[in-house]
């Protein structure tokens, strides 16, 4: 078996704990490593030590003192048939469950007193696990955490971040600690997950104005594109009028100075739902998150223009979250936000990510743990599964011996399993998988119960074929696929046709809040997290796509077939047949 699951990283495990009581001050110095990269990551430069004056903010996550209670809770609650089916928890709910055991907040705080943390600098929130240090100066950092903080450079985009190849904690605290930020998560740069494939600069209004018909209409014309009738019909929620528009919520998450543009907007819904020309949205910035509408990215604009043209009119929220700097990290700033909040929308689309190889394993982990906390609360949580087939460019890695192997690369946080993955798929009779459509198995979650009845037949038929290319006892994306090629948006007044699977994962949202809106108005709970309803009770609620491949890492990637595969999942969305579903739960 040539699969190294954390070959490039170092990671340690400490002893059991024998006591939680305060160690001697000497103890302190008893550190152990957390995580560790073997070299700067790629893509990035190392440009020395900050100016001897810096400071940094820290955020430190304790573990739940009954670490299995939260996804018990989640799975409780979205399992159809299940007494608690539907009992979503409240804010404080979620942070009781996870607050961490007062013996080790103690802990914490005298660790810190050691190294001079004033306690003023330091506040608590989520019922204790999450601990925030202002303004730490970065010398005491490096002592705290025994790391070595440097800035680094994204070549390419010039962004820069203050961080650590590695870090470590007390030996008495390192089990208690889930992750501890920023420090070895580089993150991604400033730039949006989908780039135009082609943009249409001398189209004029009357040129790209698309008349409501079936999908062969709009299919069958010489310049093919994808618009809000062509998906309303061919996934069949053009009849279906939202009842719900007073409790229902949609999402919209955005990072890195993306946000979109009302005007866009507007002449989007008039070339493309002329019903829908009011569609609008709130704004929410977090930690220095901006807006200037006069100044919109394509990212925001597809996610906008896509939520809203399905799910009209469900009220949107965009969430704009702070710039990518040296002290933040969007998915956790972003996450502690929607997690304060008295009430949260039943539908969030987040189509961001990266090659999940790239992301530390304890804050891969805490961050899909706090989406967890998310669909505890009665929020289905939407991700792209990537652009890039089983993974971009040969894929190699040296392993430990030397030796250099293939090694196909999820995107995270799709592969979390407490979110829903989102694939690509193109065409019509028969739809079939989009070859960029991201998918495969993750590295670092293993396969999620909801999956044992799908996921093996599929490694069962493919045999041999990539073994040590991926892990088989991973979890599995994507769970379903939409169409992902040749979407018409609007951008600062002009049409583009954008593909990716930014563009399949606002597409789900709508479909999901429509499902969302149609479960209120009837008096019943959200769905909550989907994936356990997904490989259950929806199964006749999806179209099956069996041809297609998703190519990459310069193999031919996997290929679709009857059932759940890593290309399109357990198949695309079919509204009407869901309703009746739903109908009977």
């Amino acid at each position: 078996m040539r699969f190294h699951p954390l070959s490039v990283l170092s990671v340690l495990a400490p002893g059991p704990l024998s006591s939680l009581a305060t160690p001697l001050a000497s103890h302190w110095d008893d550190l152990r490593p957390k995580h560790a990269w073997n070299s700067v990551p790629e893509n990035w430069q190392n440009l020395g030590h900050p100016p001897a004056d810096t400071t940094i903010d820290l955020h430190i996550a304790l573990k739940a003192k009954n670490e299995n209670a939260l996804i018990d809770a989640l799975i409780e609650v979205s399992s159809p048939g299940h007494p608690r089916q539907g009992a979503h928890l409240s804010r404080e709910e979620v942070a009781e469950l996870v607050a961490p055991p007062s013996d080790v907040l103690e802990l914490a705080n005298a660790w810190l007193e050691h190294y001079g943390v004033h306690p003023s600098s330091i506040s608590t929130k989520h019922g204790g696990s999450w601990l925030t240090l202002t303004g730490v100066p970065v010398s005491r950092a490096n002592g705290l955490l025994s790391a070595s903080y440097q800035l680094y450079q994204h070549i390419g985009t010039n962004e820069t971040v203050l961080r650590t190849l590695s870090y470590g904690l007390p030996a008495a605290l390192v089990e208690h600690v889930q992750n501890v930020a920023p420090t070895t998560h580089f993150g991604f740069p400033r730039t949006p997950r989908q780039e135009p494939v082609m943009r249409r600069s001398g189209a004029t209004r009357e040129q790209t104005k698309v008349p409501v018909g079936d999908p062969g209409t709009v299919l069958s014309r010489r310049d093919q594109y994808v618009t809000p009738s062509f998906l309303r019909t061919f996934y069949k929620t053009s009849s279906y009028v939202p009842l719900a528009t007073d409790r229902n919520m949609l999402g919209v998450a955005g990072y890195l100075g993306d946000w979109p543009s009302p005007d866009d907007l507007r002449e989007f819904m008039n070339q493309y739902r002329s019903d829908a020309t009011s569609a609008t949205y709130n704004v929410v910035k977090i930690k220095g998150g901006g807006y200037d509408p006069s100044n919109p990215t394509i990212e925001a604009n597809l996610n906008m223009q896509y939520t809203s043209a399905i799910a009209y009119p469900t009220p949107h929220i965009f969430y704009s979250t702070g710039d990518f700097d040296t002290q933040g990290d969007g998915f956790m700033y972003w996450l502690d936000y929607v997690l304060g909040m008295w009430s949260v929308p039943q539908t969030v689309s987040t189509p961001y990510g990266m090659p999940e190889y790239t992301v530390p394993p304890d804050y891969a982990t805490y961050v899909c743990n706090l989406f967890a906390r998310l669909g505890v609360r009665g929020v289905s949580v939407l991700s792209s599964s990537g652009n890039d087939g089983v993974g971009r460019g040969n894929c190699r890695f040296q392993d430990g011996s030397g030796n250099s192997q293939v090694q196909f690369r999820p995107t995270f946080p799709s592969t979390c399993p407490w979110v829903t993955s989102v694939g690509g798929t193109t065409g019509y009779n028969p739809e079939v998988a989009a070859s960029l459509s991201g998918g495969g198995f993750s590295v670092y979650f293993p396969r999620p119960s909801y999956q044992n009845n799908a996921v093996p037949t599929f490694l069962q038929n493919l045999g041999g074929q990539y073994n040590g290319f991926y892990n088989p006892w991973g979890r599995g994306v994507p769970d379903i696929a939409l169409q992902a090629t040749d979407f018409r948006i609007v951008f600062k007044n002009r049409p583009w046709k954008l593909s990716g699977t930014s563009c399949s994962a606002p597409t789900a949202a709508g479909i999901i809040s429509l499902l969302n809106d149609y479960r209120i108005s009837i008096g019943r709970p959200p769905l909550g997290f989907l994936n356990i309803w997904l490989y259950s009770l929806f199964l006749p609620g999806l179209n099956d796509i069996t041809s297609g491949s998703n190519p990459g890492c310069n193999t031919d990637g996997f290929s679709a077939v009857p059932g759940w595969d890593p290309v399109t999942g357990l198949g695309s969305l079919d509204f009407e047949r869901l309703v009746a579903i739903l109908s009977r739960w």
